[in-house]
């Protein structure tokens, strides 16, 4: 007659869930990271908002104004170019990280399986 050990159940809950956390952790990582990314594009589109109006107070003539304007919109071009690169690569990060931990959990699953 063998006796229970709750400390082996926990031990083995704790090893078999191991996976599962650890992808719990990276995606809220992650969506931390998409959020800050986000929000950081948010504040260039109301930066670039912000001196489109203020150029508007200053031009002197409509071709200062279009002038500016266009500076502007290249500038905001430019930097929401850089966003969309930061979005490429996180997501990039995001696949690599995600097909990693379904890796590390189907080497975990393959023991217990053959175990049982």
């Amino acid at each position: 007659m063998t006796t229970f050990d709750p400390s082996t159940l926990i031990n083995a809950t704790r090893d078999a869930f191991a996976p599962v956390l650890k992808a719990q952790q990276e995606g809220f990582k992650t969506f931390e990271r998409l959020a800050r990314l986000q929000y950081q594009f948010a504040g260039d589109v109301l930066e670039s908002s912000l001196a489109r109006v203020h150029a508007g107070f200053v031009a002197k003539d409509a071709t200062e104004l279009m002038s500016k304007q266009n500076e502007l919109h290249s500038q905001l071009v430019e930097k929401m170019r850089e966003r969309m690169q930061e979005f490429s690569t996180v997501a990039t990060e995001i696949q690599s990280k995600f097909s990693q931990l379904g890796s590390e959990m189907a080497a975990k699953a393959v023991p217990v399986r053959k175990a049982a």
